[in-house]
């Protein structure tokens, strides 16, 4: 095991000697009849948790009243010690539609979280963006970094952004503290390349899923699959271990769970969260409170004390090692409906993921329909980024070109690529079509030192499909680029309307 470095984030948000995070996402699941929590009573049992040393909350804009709970207790604690700074800590995340990307919308979208929160700094404010075909999350981190520097953010996070769309922001120079991801010892997703990237850039993951929506807890040890579950939370979880091998490879899991912790004389669940907290890039685990139902206070001190020893996490690890790998990487079951998370059907919250781009009919011509992004070179130099001619489309040799002239990854390939295959993505979107429908790609790079890092982005772009591909080494690029992708792509429908 990595030894877990000394993270400044972990410092500055005090975490450091308790990385347990309280997640109230299980507010929009008590209130999804339609009736709010009572707010005072709910506050109250808020506060305990603070009173118990658990002084860190994580809620979202979609966790029906979470934020206006905690606002409440923030402001019950100021007037109960005014003489005193309150310890509360409020993590809270903002997940815009996409076309919400304009610096007036992000302002507002802020400031209504400090509203509900009832602070004039919000500690942690996570962006979570559900597609990054729309390249708006580079308007919107423009946005909270210019909020960060007025004083309205104190640290800005990310939630669910996989490893490649990390890189990006951190190829742009954006400050980015934490990215949440879903991690336990049945989603695994986070090890790996997303470790590496937040251990090499100092960012903490926050892990949520940790007990699997109360999976991986003593009640369900040798119990029976459940055949109707109706608990939000419970409904995504039991996707997930269906996807890693089934309900038997999950029992056998927790046999070896339920054996470290008769050692250790704790909860299946404490060794569960603690195997996530002892995960090399980990900052803090988001423990899940059913506000005004049930408490953990005793549990999660339990949790606290406990540190599995190098025989306990082999074991965990030989007993994960015979689970399946969810597919993607962290939070690709949020880029596409139906959107089930932990906090319920978002389908209410998110109206429609628009398409990037518009398409317009060549005058004159039937059948065929052409884009454009918006860069100055399509009009400088005459083209379009894509055409549709009957069912064939052709991508222009496309670059990390956002908006107008701004390149994005400047000296970083992977980046570059990832950027350029989402705008090539969003161009097929527009005509009708998608990636799985590319048959050839060709990629000119500026130096063949670099051919790896591109041809691993685009194998993780293109792995179901498997386009014939030609890769080019090239003096120079138009700009300051390192890579250029075009793209031709075959509409086996050619009578489906788009």
């Amino acid at each position: 095991m990595s030894a877990k470095p000394d993270y400044t984030f972990k410092q500055s948000l005090g975490l450091q000697d308790n990385p347990i995070v309280t997640g109230l996402w299980q507010v929009a699941d008590l209130e999804r009849g339609g009736t709010e929590l009572d707010r005072d009573h709910a506050a109250t049992a808020l506060l305990d948790y603070s009173n118990a040393g658990f002084h860190c909350f994580d809620m979202a804009d979609h966790y029906g009243s979470a934020e206006l709970i905690a606002g409440a207790a923030k402001a019950k604690l100021l007037n109960d010690n005014s003489d005193s700074e309150t310890p509360l800590k409020l993590y809270t995340k903002w997940c815009p539609q996409p076309d919400q990307c304009q610096p007036e919308d992000v302002r507002r979208g802020i400031a209504e979280r400090m509203e509900r929160l009832g602070v004039e700094c919000i500690d942690l404010l996570q962006l979570h963006w559900w597609t990054f075909e729309h390249p708006g999350y580079i308007d919107v981190m423009d946005s909270l970094m210019q909020l960060k520097q007025e004083g309205w953010i104190k640290h800005i996070g990310t939630t669910n952004f996989d490893t490649d769309h990390l890189q990006v922001l951190i190829s742009c120079g954006f400050e980015v503290d934490s990215n949440q991801v879903c991690l336990s010892v049945l989603d695994r997703r986070a090890l790996g390349n997303m470790t590496d990237l937040c251990l090499q850039h100092d960012i903490g993951l926050l892990a949520y899923g940790t007990l699997a929506g109360g999976f991986l807890t003593d009640q369900w040890l040798n119990q029976l699959e459940p055949n109707n579950i109706t608990d939000w939370s419970k409904m995504k979880y039991h996707r997930f271990i269906n996807a890693t091998g089934g309900w038997a490879s999950y029992q056998r899991v927790m046999q070896t769970l339920m054996s470290i912790a008769e050692k250790h004389a704790v909860s299946i669940a404490n060794v569960a969260a603690r195997w996530v907290i002892q995960q090399a890039a980990v900052a803090g685990v988001i423990v899940g409170a059913r506000l005004t139902h049930t408490v953990h206070h005793d549990s999660n001190q339990q949790l606290l004390s406990l540190t599995l020893d190098a025989d306990d996490m082999q074991r965990i690890e030989d007993a994960s090692s015979n689970l399946t790998t969810i597919a993607g990487d962290c939070g690709s079951e949020y880029r596409k409906p139906p959107y089930l998370t932990a906090s319920g059907d978002l389908s209410d919250h998110l109206e429609s993921l628009p398409c990037a781009y518009s398409r317009e009919a060549v005058p004159g011509r039937e059948n065929r329909w052409r884009i454009a992004t918006g860069s100055d070179y399509e009009s400088i130099c005459g083209f379009s980024r894509a055409i549709r001619d009957g069912n064939r489309i052709m991508v222009s040799g496309t670059t990390a070109t956002h908006g107008l002239d701004r390149p994005i990854g400047i000296s970083n390939p992977g980046a570059q690529t990832t950027y350029i295959l989402d705008k090539i993505a969003a161009s097929l979107a527009a005509l009708g079509a998608s990636l799985d429908d590319v048959i050839r790609t060709r990629i000119y790079l500026t130096d063949c030192n670099h051919w790896e890092t591109v041809s691993r982005v685009h194998g993780r772009y293109f792995h179901n499909c498997l386009p014939a591909n030609t890769l080019l080494e090239v003096s120079s690029l138009v700009g300051p680029y390192t890579v250029e992708i075009e793209a031709e792509a075959i509409v086996p429908d050619t009578s489906a309307c788009f």
